[in-house]
């Protein structure tokens, strides 16, 4: 077991490396002029880094890939896109996904 001083140490020493990664890309954007092809490209690295978060989660459950209609997760996530696509309201979109998910899976324990 580690000593309470080295976790500190290694929690501190992250904090920094992050915040000097942060920081450096931040003066090193205002004195680089970038070519519109690479900023275009740069928006899309949000919805890439949350797709790639998120899709394991719902199509990955308990072994192989599962994109059947009996997935609760992949079900929830289809009718919380129809709620955002609709209403553009992110605080009802995830209140409907996880109440969806919540009865679908209260659904198939109770059968």
């Amino acid at each position: 077991m580690h000593s309470p001083q080295t976790l500190w140490l290694t929690i501190i020493g992250m904090g920094l490396v992050t915040y000097g990664l942060r920081l450096s890309f931040i003066i090193l954007l205002g004195k680089v002029t970038m070519p519109p092809l690479v900023e275009r490209g740069l928006r899309f690295v949000p919805a890439a880094t949350l797709s790639a978060l998120i899709l394991p989660a719902l199509l990955v459950h308990d072994g192989p890939v599962d994109v059947s209609v009996g997935n609760e997760r992949l079900l929830a996530a289809l009718v919380a896109g129809l709620v955002i696509w609709r209403t553009r309201n992110v605080l009802l979109t995830i209140g409907v996904g996880m109440l969806t998910l919540w009865l679908l899976q209260a659904i198939s324990q109770a059968t």
